[in-house]
């Protein structure tokens, strides 16, 4: 069903700062030609958009809209979600709980930095097209992941929950925001020059290895067969044909309520441990860290890759540019799966920590109940009471004897990492995550057949190789 009327939150600072321009003149004048209203936010600060979802009438909006980037879709999915959740009375800390799945439509209009979540759900990064989407009124069901520590619910993820490499690399650019988004490029170097792996033991639910793997060369795009399948599975009692279809909880199954099955074990060192609901597909990365994983089944892909020689190390990095398969490397595994825990090896940080984390996760929640707490002073501080643990916690431990390159650009390894999760860091080492099926839709039908990254040939320098009219 095509909306009539829209709440549009703009962050004029994301990206290259051009948010209020990219709508006004590419977003607005189209959506007036559709005769959508729409209601407009210009964001003064991190967390505006999610309190507003969460706090205001919404009575009326048939979509809620980003004009900005993978930080500002995370503030929107964070208030969808959350309003949802309290509508229906659920809490949203228990991490075995089903949570009741939105029916108001989330639509991206890029104008970040990477932009990661549209290029992945339609195929490109152009504002034009992503608003004809929302005109249009396309519906496309996204799978969630809740990331929790104990009994406390820390972030919801579509994208990336990564430790290790992807963790270091984010902790490291937060040491160089002002170099902008170069930074990211810089503490890519930076991290892949220290060589570092970590210790730890990674639990998971798998998936069906019937219904689709990771390893079946299987893109999801627009019609998903494997994605279709899936809605009448987790809502055995809705028409899975319609898009605007009201579920409640009655209609929604997730498997892993009804027979949870047996966890799978992994202990080693990583390179990293990464967890992704979609392919995670970028114009630097057109397949993603994972081709095949879907959108709307229900599942994400774990990649565990394990500690290897630098080279190695690089070679899987670079397959991620290229067609070429990232996982038909020795030291490198993928699962499909439901759920993942992950925990440190016993004696990898003191026991004298717990009563510091309890005060901790205290804090953490407050945080997040706080009006005007950005997420960015969260990382940024727990980075400074980390600091001391990363470089010289090990004083209070036996010196360990380490194998790999670590003097380029540190002076001493840190025993422990931090996680990545969707570009913000989170303050716990040990988490579990769930994936919840279809949990939101959005203004969107999937990547189409035969639509990727190509370059332009109408002679325009500034669309880079991403706008579909030079296709």
């Amino acid at each position: 069903m095509r909306p009539q009327r829209l709440l549009v939150f703009i962050n004029p600072y994301g990206g290259k700062k051009k948010g209020v321009q990219i709508y006004r003149t590419l977003a607005s004048p189209l959506l007036e030609l559709a005769g959508i209203s729409a209601h407009v936010v210009v964001t003064e600060r991190a967390n505006q958009a999610r309190d507003h979802i969460l706090k205001k009438e919404l009575t009326g909006f048939d979509g809620v809209v980003c004009v900005g980037g993978d930080g500002m879709f995370s503030e929107l999915l964070h208030g969808v979600i959350g309003r949802t959740q309290q509508e229906a009375g659920l809490s949203e800390h228990d991490p075995t709980v089903t949570l009741q799945p939105c029916n108001l439509h989330i639509g991206i209009i890029p104008a970040g930095s990477t932009d990661c979540v549209c290029f992945a759900t339609v195929g490109v990064n152009d504002p034009v097209t992503s608003t004809l989407h929302i005109i249009i009124g396309d519906s496309q069901p996204l799978d969630v992941c809740s990331v929790h520590h104990q009994s406390t619910l820390v972030r919801y993820s579509v994208s990336l929950v990564g430790y290790g490499f992807y963790g270091d690399v984010l902790a490291e650019s937060e040491k160089h925001r002002w170099m902008g988004p170069l930074r990211y490029d810089y503490s890519g170097c930076v991290t892949y020059l220290s060589n570092r792996s970590y210790s730890g033991t990674v639990q998971f639910l798998p998936a069906d290895p019937q219904v689709s793997s990771p390893r079946d060369n299987t893109r999801c795009l627009s019609g998903c067969r494997v994605c279709s399948e899936s809605t009448e599975r987790l809502f055995p009692q809705s028409d899975a044909s319609s898009h605007t279809s009201s579920y409640s909880p009655s209609q929604y199954s997730q498997d892993s309520s009804q027979s949870e099955g047996d966890w799978v074990s992994i202990e080693g060192r990583f390179k990293c441990v990464s967890l992704t609901c979609m392919s995670s597909s970028c114009p630097r990365s057109p397949l993603g860290l994972s081709p095949a994983a879907h959108l709307a089944d229900g599942t994400g892909d774990l990649i565990l890759v394990r500690e290897t020689h630098a080279l190695g190390f690089l070679k899987y990095l670079h397959r991620h540019t290229n067609t070429e398969d990232q996982f038909d490397l020795p030291f490198v595994e993928v699962h499909r799966v439901r759920a993942v825990k992950f925990s440190l090896p016993p004696g990898e940080e003191d026991s004298e920590d717990e009563e510091d984390e309890e005060k901790q996760i205290e804090g953490w929640e407050s945080k997040t109940e706080t009006d005007g707490v950005t997420h960015k002073s969260v990382s940024q501080q727990h980075l400074a009471e980390k600091g001391d643990e990363r470089g010289m916690g090990d004083d209070k431990k036996k010196k360990k004897k380490s194998d790999f390159l670590c003097g380029l650009c540190c002076s001493r390894a840190p025993s422990v990492s931090v996680w990545n999760c969707d570009g913000e860091i989170l303050p716990f080492t040990e988490i579990l995550c769930r994936v919840h099926g279809q949990l939101v839709r959005l203004f969107a039908r999937g990547i189409e057949d035969g639509a990727g990254y190509r370059s332009c040939r109408a002679g325009n320098r500034k669309c880079k190789g991403r706008c579909v009219l030079h296709t």
